[in-house]
C-alpha cells in the first residue's frame, strides 16, 4: 500500500510563477501586477514582496511601463494626452511618473497628429455633405481625446480647402 504524501506549495513561489506569467505578454504597472496576484488569491504580504523582488530584478518598473505605454497609445491608437493620462490613472501609475512621462508632450505634436488623422477621414469622406464630413471627423477626434480648440481648429482647416 502506498503512503500519501501530502505536498506543501510555496506561497512565495506561485506567486512568483503567477506573476512572471502576467509579465509575459505584456509589462504592467505594479498595481496592476498587484491586483491581478490579489484576485488570483495571493496573500498581501506575499504578492508586496513578489513585487519588491520584482522591482529589484528590473522586472517591474512603473516608469518604463508609463513611457513604453504612452509612446504605444501614440503610435498605434493615434490617442491624445488626456486620454493616456486618464489609462495611465486607471493602471495604478502615480501622478508623479505620469507627469514626468507627459513632460514633453508637444502641443504642435499633438495637434500634427490629429490634423493627419482628421485629413485621412476627410479624404475618405469627402464625396458626402459637408454637415455629414463635419460630423464624421469631429466624432473621430473627440473619440481620441483631442480638446475642442483642436478639433475646431482642424474642422476650420479642413472645410476650408
Amino acid at each position: 500500500m502506498r503512503e500519501k504524501i501530502d505536498v506543501v506549495a510555496d506561497p512565495y513561489s506561485d506567486a512568483m510563477s503567477m506573476a512572471l506569467f502576467a509579465l509575459a505578454p505584456r509589462a504592467k504597472s505594479r498595481a496592476e501586477l498587484h491586483a491581478q496576484l490579489l484576485k488570483r488569491g495571493v496573500e498581501p504580504e506575499v504578492s508586496s514582496n513578489v513585487l519588491d523582488s520584482l522591482e529589484l530584478q528590473g522586472l517591474l518598473n512603473d516608469l518604463e511601463f508609463a513611457q513604453i505605454w504612452t509612446e504605444s497609445r501614440r503610435r498605434q491608437k493615434k490617442l491624445s494626452a488626456g486620454v493616456i493620462r486618464q489609462e495611465l490613472r486607471t493602471k495604478g501609475v502615480a501622478q508623479d511618473i505620469i507627469d514626468e512621462v507627459m513632460e514633453g508632450n508637444d502641443l504642435d505634436a499633438e495637434y500634427q497628429m490629429a490634423f493627419e488623422l482628421a485629413e485621412r477621414k476627410y479624404r475618405s469622406c469627402s464625396h458626402l455633405d459637408h454637415m455629414v464630413i463635419y460630423r464624421r471627423v469631429h466624432s473621430l477626434l473627440a473619440r481620441k481625446g483631442f480638446s475642442h480648440q483642436i478639433t475646431e481648429r482642424i474642422m476650420r482647416e479642413l472645410l476650408a480647402s
